[in-house]
């Protein structure tokens, strides 16, 4: 039941609009046949990517990091999104896009992306699991140049509410389980009311619930809240001067950040292998991990 049918390749001939998937797949959530009727086993992929100089220079003073030739690997997560919502807009999968939460991140860069690399992007579905407040899946990204496999990355996704009865259990988030570190907090962030209209102009994340009050109402939350990924990347950029040309960074999305906001960043050693992002009030809404590109 996780998946159905042999795995089929779509490919495009470049890399669509978040925007108009969202519209998308607003306009045909209803009817969606959830978690009973599996989760369709296909991959899209879009080659030659050029990447946008301007727009990236764009998202590393939004996030943080230094402007030069290699890039984050949060930016390779971002270039894959739009497939990720090309996935989960199609009118068979089984989950409203508008309705999922990120629940964790674990992406791997196994050497450093230059700027002037042309890419090969790839999405793929895989292992729909039974969760305690729905079904979970994953969204498994990768990048390649020349046929080198150089960046992978694995979102795990949460359908709230919907039923997972007959599914194998869910492992965490893509094996992604990480304690809360004992760390003193050393940064504060102060986090501007349009922080998400500016990070959705970046990233081309449109997503409603990160724009305005008025449209993250829709969607039950009081104040518009931040991209998750958009944390992350502020935490890789506040650690990025002793991070090693290869690694593997692992991220828990505790509790979204509502805007504006004050957060706290600490990493627990000088080698900054753990960090999170705190709310003032010393609750957690990232937790994560920097390991050797292979460690499980």
């Amino acid at each position: 039941m996780g998946g159905r049918g042999e795995e089929r390749d779509e490919r495009l001939d470049a890399l669509p609009s978040v925007g108009r998937l969202i519209a998308k797949a607003a306009v045909t959530s209803l009817g969606r046949p959830g978690a009973s009727g599996g989760l369709p086993v296909r991959s899209v992929s879009v080659a030659g990517v050029r990447q946008p100089v301007g727009r990236l220079a764009a998202y590393d003073r939004l996030c943080g990091f230094t402007l030069r030739d290699r890039v984050p690997p949060t930016w390779l997560h971002v270039l894959t999104f739009p497939l990720q919502a090309h996935l989960m807009a199609a009118r068979d999968f089984p989950f409203p896009l508008a309705g999922l939460v990120h629940v964790t991140n674990d992406m791997t860069l196994r050497r450093p992306v230059e700027l002037r690399e042309e890419l090969l992007l790839r999405v793929r579905t895989r292992n729909l699991a039974a969760h305690k407040r729905g079904v979970t899946f994953d969204m498994l990204g990768e990048a390649s140049v020349g046929g080198e496999v150089v960046w992978t990355g694995v979102s795990n996704y949460l359908a709230t509410g919907a039923s997972g009865e007959g599914l194998p259990e869910a492992s965490g988030g893509s094996g992604v389980r990480i304690d809360e570190p004992d760390a003193d907090d050393r940064a504060l962030w102060r986090l501007p009311p349009d922080l998400g209209r500016r990070y959705a102009g970046v990233s081309g994340d449109t997503n409603p619930i990160h724009l305005s009050p008025l449209t993250s109402r829709l969607f039950g939350f009081p104040r518009p809240i931040i991209h998750g990924m958009w944390t992350h990347a502020c935490a890789l950029a506040q650690l990025d001067a002793r991070l090693p040309d290869a690694y593997r960074v692992q991220v828990r999305f505790t509790r979204p950040i509502m805007l504006p906001a004050a957060v706290t960043f600490a990493a627990e050693t000088a080698d900054a292998p753990w960090f999170v992002v705190r709310s003032r009030e010393g609750r957690a809404h990232l937790i994560g991990r920097v390991s050797e590109p292979d460690a499980a």
